[in-house]
């Protein structure tokens, strides 16, 4: 009997110490909690419990970070990306890229490299490369291309080489290549454009093709004229004199 009650009272002390120990580990855990400041204040001149670096030493950048509903301040050698570093008088900051599609950038209106799917282009980030330059898929950058000159005035409007006998015809511009591209695989810009337009003359007139004639054709043309009409005038003098 002696035994189980001094079994009993063994078995009671060991719970009063493994709760005593669970309260002291409790205890120190929240103490931790309590005394952690996130973030580590490293690099800052001064800090606040809640909202980190205020203001950073010498040559660092001071870098406000989100998380949800909060922000707080760090103190960074360099800016992260997305970001880029302006030095002031008082304070260093990290300000954010504000050029469309831009993924690091050297100052508010310089960027330097472009997101994904994008083409760098004196510092700015397109889609696709303007006219006369084209994507170096190595870089992401648009480089020099084939150059053109300006377009040339709309020429007549013609059918089938013919300028009247139709209604609707086709008219065609061109420009001249006045730069080849550094590399074959650079293709130019068209050279060439048609667009729909109405003839002028609906209806050709008689004896006209609406093809332009040649000077050696309308030469013969006029020589067989000439011949015809000496012919004619030697033929009506024979009938005068016969008629004498």
């Amino acid at each position: 009997m002696q035994f189980r009650l001094f079994s009993f009272a063994l078995i009671v002390l060991n719970c009063m110490d493994y709760s005593h120990c669970q309260t002291q580990s409790h205890r120190w855990r929240r103490n931790k909690r309590a005394s952690y400041v996130y973030p580590i204040c490293k690099g800052c001149s001064v800090c606040s419990k809640d909202n980190g670096c205020m203001t950073c030493q010498p040559k660092l950048f001071l870098f406000l970070r989100r998380e949800r509903m909060r922000q707080y301040g760090e103190c960074l050698h360099v800016c992260p990306s997305g970001y880029y570093g302006t030095r002031g008088p008082e304070i260093n900051m990290c300000s954010r890229c504000r050029i469309d599609n831009c993924e690091t950038c050297f100052s508010k209106e310089h960027c330097t490299k472009c997101k994904p799917g994008f083409y760098l282009h004196k510092t700015r980030c397109f889609e696709k490369c303007p006219e006369g330059f084209a994507p170096l898929d190595d870089s992401m950058e648009c480089g020099e291309g084939c150059e053109v000159g300006q377009w040339s005035e709309w020429g007549t409007c013609t059918r089938r080489n013919k300028t009247c006998g139709f209604k609707w015809g086709l008219e065609t511009r061109t420009r001249h290549i006045v730069k080849k591209p550094p590399k074959d695989t650079i293709p130019c810009p068209t050279i060439a454009e048609s667009r729909r337009c109405k003839m002028a003359m609906r209806h050709c007139r008689r004896g006209g093709s609406g093809r332009h004639k040649s000077k050696d054709q309308k030469k013969k043309n006029k020589q067989r004229l000439h011949f015809r009409a000496q012919n004619q005038h030697s033929d009506h003098l024979a009938s005068l004199r016969g008629g004498q």
